[in-house]
Parts: C-alpha cells; structure tokens; sequence
C-alpha cells in the first residue's frame, strides 16, 4: 500500500484506535493531521505527523483546525472520524454506571456520545467534504461498532452508534455522485491503552492493536474502486482477508460477527 502524496485527518487520534490510525497512515505514506484536546498544537510530531489541537464539541475550534489543516495542506483525501467522549466517568459516586438501565443511566452521558460522537463526525465531515468534491475522490471512515446492531453496553450507546451508521449510509448516498465514498468501520477488541490496564480479565487472544485498525483504513484508501463500498459497515478484520494486510505481530485476526458480541 502506498499513501504517498495523500492528506488524512484523523480525529480524536492522542491516544487509543485514532492514534493507532494515525501512526499507520503516516507508515504508509500520508501527511497525518491528528486532532484532539491533547494534540500538540500545530506541531510536527515527525515528517508525517502533524497535531492539531482542538475540542471537537467546540465547533468554533473545529472550524478553526479544518482552515487551517487546508490552508497547510490545500486539500483532504482521507477523514477518519474516530473521537469519542463518552468513556470518560465510568465511575461516579463509587458506582459503574456504564451497565445501569437506561432509567439510571447520567444524562451526561447520553450528551457526550453525540455532542463528541454523532455530531463531531458530521461536523468534520462538512469541512472536509468540500475539498473532496473538488478533487472528485475521497474516503471518509466512520469509527463505529456492533452496538449499532444489537444492545451492547446500555441504550445510549446504541442509539449513537446506529446513528452513526445512517450517518454513513445517507452522506454515502449524497457524495456518491461525486465519487467521495463513505463507510463505516468496526474494530474487534482492540488493545488500547484502557484496554492493557484491564489485561489480567480479558481474552485477548483474538484482539487487534490499534495499528491494525490503520492499515484496515490504508487499505480502503489505497483502493481505486473503493466506491463500491460506500454506504456499507466493514469489519477491520474481514478487510484484512479482501486485502490480504495482517496485524503487527503476523496474525489475523478472526472477523467478529453479529453473534460474536
């Protein structure tokens, strides 16, 4: 795969999947742009890598990163949008919350996935979607999960997350005239860095480093005829068999299915 000469913004992308994506997509050849609240501001992280910093549930701050992302950069082929807020206390009052019923679950919570989930990528994906038109290609990922499908957690987190699926499906309807193809990506278990503290109580031996999730997007972004995907939800690891990309480590992970969740 060769990314060379191609512009990706990855949102959210300081730590966990985004970083993962990030890391994976400068490896391979793209000038990176990484947002998030903790990125550098405006500095190169190395020749491919470039933070920006900004709080994507501030959309002054938004609309600021993405002028000047393409004033540096004078286009974007590749948005992954891939922030999240909503895994942040899990704790309250001693208590975790994350499982409760929806009748006892924070309303805060409920905010955080679309303020800094649904809404955020719709955002990104309007100031992106511009210079992709221009250009008549382009590639926006949409970090997404089985959740979107089945109850998985608790009811907020589904409704984002199938939100986040018509999402994709109606601005893949929109752009595809304009052959900018659309997709909504879900990861298997991922070994980030929340993941690792909880090792000791997880089977990992299925699971999948951030990185993987990055070559999974390298591989669509690297495909002419990606269009013919647009619309749909892929599984990181069934692309890795239709591309033939493996893990870092040399495996491949087994492709998660609705019944394995």
């Amino acid at each position: 795969m060769s990314l060379a000469g191609k512009v990706a913004v990855v949102t959210g992308a300081t730590k966990g999947v985004g970083r993962g994506v990030g890391r994976e997509l400068a490896r391979h050849g793209a000038r990176v742009f990484v947002t998030g609240r903790s990125a550098p501001d405006r500095e190169r992280a190395d020749e491919q890598i470039t933070g920006v910093r900004c709080d994507h549930r501030q959309e002054d701050q938004v609309e600021t990163a993405f002028k000047w992302i393409l004033r540096e950069a004078r286009r974007i082929d590749v948005l992954v949008n891939n922030v999240w807020g909503a895994y942040e206390r899990m704790i309250e009052n001693g208590q975790f919350t994350w499982l409760k019923p929806f009748w006892e679950q924070p309303l805060w919570r409920w905010d955080a996935m679309f303020s800094a989930g649904v809404r955020a990528y719709y955002q990104a994906s309007q100031l992106a979607v511009p210079s992709m038109i221009a250009e008549r290609r382009g590639l926006i990922v949409n970090i997404s999960f089985w959740a979107a499908q089945k109850h998985i957690g608790n009811v907020a987190y589904g409704v984002s997350k199938a939100a986040t699926d018509k999402l994709t499906a109606d601005m893949a309807t929109e752009l595809k005239p304009h052959s900018v193809a659309v997709v909504s990506l879900y990861p298997g278990l991922v070994r980030t860095e929340k993941v690792l503290e909880a090792a000791q109580w997880l089977d990992l031996s299925n699971s999948e480093s951030p990185e993987f999730i990055g070559r999974a997007v390298a591989a669509l972004a690297d495909d002419p005829g990606v269009l013919r995907h647009t619309g749909k939800v892929l599984v990181a690891a069934a692309l890795a068999k239709e591309y033939g990309f493996t893990d870092i480590d040399g495996t491949t992970p087994r492709p998660l299915t609705l019944a394995d969740v």
